[in-house]
């Protein structure tokens, strides 16, 4: 078997694995895999076919890394409307009591309630700004 059949192969495996995992990660080393069966079609010995997909594969993995890290910045886990869907939905503050805590009626239940800025803003409608494990964290709207 020709050695770019062979560079074909892994590629195309690690594109399929990327498929079902959903890490893009291996499809940039996919993209390495394939420099190494261009570098291969161009009659390049063996170590040099490995250099052009380690170097082109992981140059990919690290300039995803940092378009990743800049474009689609992390959020704590309790503020993300991907990663919680109470983030964002509206409750109603009747009072607030003297330890900088409310109950409010949410989904059907009773909650504790939190200021965002630590202070109470006064009652009325607030917006549920996190989820702090069974307290609400709010902010006014």
């Amino acid at each position: 078997m020709a050695d770019s059949t062979l560079w074909w192969l892994l590629a195309g495996v690690a594109v399929a694995v990327e498929l079902l995992t959903g890490t893009f990660y291996l499809l940039m080393l996919g993209i390495g895999m394939a420099a190494g069966a261009l570098a291969a079609h161009l009659g390049a010995p063996m170590p040099a076919q490995l250099v052009a997909a380690a170097v082109v594969g992981g140059g990919a993995v690290a300039v995803w890394h940092v378009v990743r890290r800049r474009h689609f910045p992390g959020s704590a886990p309790g503020t993300s409307t991907n990663l919680n869907l109470d983030a964002g939905e509206p409750v109603h503050v009747d009072a607030w009591s003297a330890d900088n805590t409310a109950t409010v009626r949410y989904r059907g239940s009773t909650w504790t309630a939190l200021p965002a800025g630590g202070t109470p803003q006064g009652t009325g409608a607030h917006r549920v700004r996190e989820v702090d494990g069974s307290r609400l964290i709010i902010e006014k709207i």
